[in-house]
């Protein structure tokens, strides 16, 4: 009666899921409702993976991504661990620092606006 065995999959370790901290999701998602009141994007999508995090635009929901905003932390000593990836699969612009990365996309919210 006193004996507890174990469950085979209780001793899974869960593996580590890459996220976006709470500042940077409120600058993508400032970014993203700015697009949508301007009519340029529609809906986004979320991925989080072991080594990555990614945010999809997309201008309407059966395309593939207008931009992917994709946090990769190994890449942080590297070329920077941001990297703003066009619909193409394109690498247009990496770094560390998230505001260098969002600033062609909000030039271009400028150029919407103003037209």
């Amino acid at each position: 009666m006193g004996t507890v065995t174990p469950l085979p999959f209780a001793t899974k370790t869960v593996s580590k899921q890459t996220g976006f901290e709470r500042p940077e999701l409120m600058r993508i998602l400032d970014l993203y409702g700015r697009m949508v009141a301007a009519g340029h994007w529609r809906d986004y999508a979320m991925d989080f993976h072991r080594d990555a995090a990614i945010f999809s635009a997309f201008r309407r929901a059966a395309e593939r991504p207008e931009y992917r905003i994709e946090k990769r932390p190994a890449l942080r000593s590297r070329q920077g661990m941001w990297a703003l990836v066009s619909e193409a699969g394109a690498i247009l612009k990496r770094g560390d620092e998230l505001a260098n990365i969002l600033a062609p996309v909000e030039r271009k919210l400028m150029k919407l606006v103003s037209d």
